[in-house]
């Protein structure tokens, strides 16, 4: 779908888009909340500052999207890839990111307050900063994610899920890492 006609359907009250493509969509400060986007192709695209509220994103491909400062409060990200996408300062409070793939996202000062990651893998991810207050991160993989920072008061996790977790800055990036999806 071209990206005027899913901004006219939007905006003519269509909340329903499951399933599609707006690979490298430049959306950046769109307000999209309530948007039905479960399994849609994000992966590069800019939705920076985007109003994303109540969206439900299950299964979607968001691989290296930018949703710097987006508020994501609310949302469904069930099963969602977000391998090496940027979320710096985004607002995911009250999201349910179950087995999502953050595989080396950046999660710098991003706002999770009681967001449930049951079974998610934020291997490699950053979350310096970031405040997981009260956060579900049973069965989270952790392995050389980086916490430094990060507020985990209140928060459900497993003493075993920070092993190999780091806390310091190794300066690598993980951009080739690739998706499996099973949605």
């Amino acid at each position: 779908m071209d990206i005027k006609k899913f901004l006219h359907q939007y905006a003519g009250g269509e909340r329903n888009f499951q399933g599609v493509t707006l690979h490298q969509a430049k959306l950046s400060r769109m307000d999209l909340s309530g948007a039905d986007l479960s399994g849609a192709d994000l992966s590069g695209a800019d939705l920076s500052r985007a109003k994303l509220k109540g969206c439900k994103l299950n299964c979607a491909n968001l691989t290296d999207a930018d949703l710097t400062g987006a508020d994501l409060t609310g949302a469904d990200l069930t099963d969602i890839n977000l391998i090496g996408a940027d979320l710096i300062n985004a607002n995911l409070k009250g999201s349910t990111l179950h087995q999502a793939d953050l595989r080396s996202a950046n999660l710098v000062r991003a706002i999770m307050l009681g967001t449930s990651l049951i079974d998610a893998d934020l291997s490699g991810a950053d979350l310096s900063g970031a405040n997981l207050r009260d956060a579900n991160l049973m069965g989270c993989n952790l392995d050389e994610a980086e916490i430094r920072g990060a507020d985990l008061s209140g928060t459900t996790i497993a003493q075993s899920n920070l092993h190999e977790t780091i806390t310091h800055d190794t300066g690598l990036s993980h951009k080739w890492v690739t998706w499996a999806g099973s949605c």
